[in-house]
């Protein structure tokens, strides 16, 4: 699995005009997952995001994790993680697992993470999304389970 995590003041998802997930402090995550990702890589990244420590303390330095300051997670689904663009002009998605089998490890990730005390909001799988933030800091880590 891979996930692109951006620490945000807010952001929101909308599917054809209606908004379906929005947050305020916390982060934007945004999930891709492969063929060979399994509930353990899910678990591994569910843990990792929700005590990493990104957010300042009142020195300015980042000894905070989003469960220490209460924050919440916008999660969206983003096969083009996994897309290649070594060969051609058009990305090869070949990499990216199912849409049935990315959705279920997606759903329990998400599981995942509330059950370790996160606030999780969702896009809508597989559908078209308008995404907005307001990276903080900015600060924009990519995180893989292998």
């Amino acid at each position: 699995m891979k996930v692109v995590l951006q620490r945000t003041k807010e952001a929101a998802v909308h599917v054809d005009g209606e908004c379906v997930g929005r947050i305020k402090r916390g982060v934007m995550l945004l999930v891709g997952v492969t063929h060979e990702d399994t509930i353990a890589d899910a678990a591994y990244l569910a843990g990792k995001i929700a005590h990493l420590r990104i957010f300042e303390d009142e020195n300015g330095k980042m000894n905070h994790s989003l469960k220490n300051v209460g924050g919440e997670a916008l999660s969206v689904s983003q096969f083009t993680l996994y897309g290649d663009t070594r060969k051609g002009r058009r990305p090869n998605f070949m990499n990216a697992a199912k849409p049935d089998c990315a959705k279920e490890l997606y759903k329990h990730f998400n599981q995942l993470l509330q059950e370790k005390g996160i606030h999780v909001e969702t896009g809508t799988f597989g559908a078209m999304m308008d995404v907005s933030l307001v990276n903080d800091g900015p600060v924009t880590l990519i995180l893989e389970s292998k």
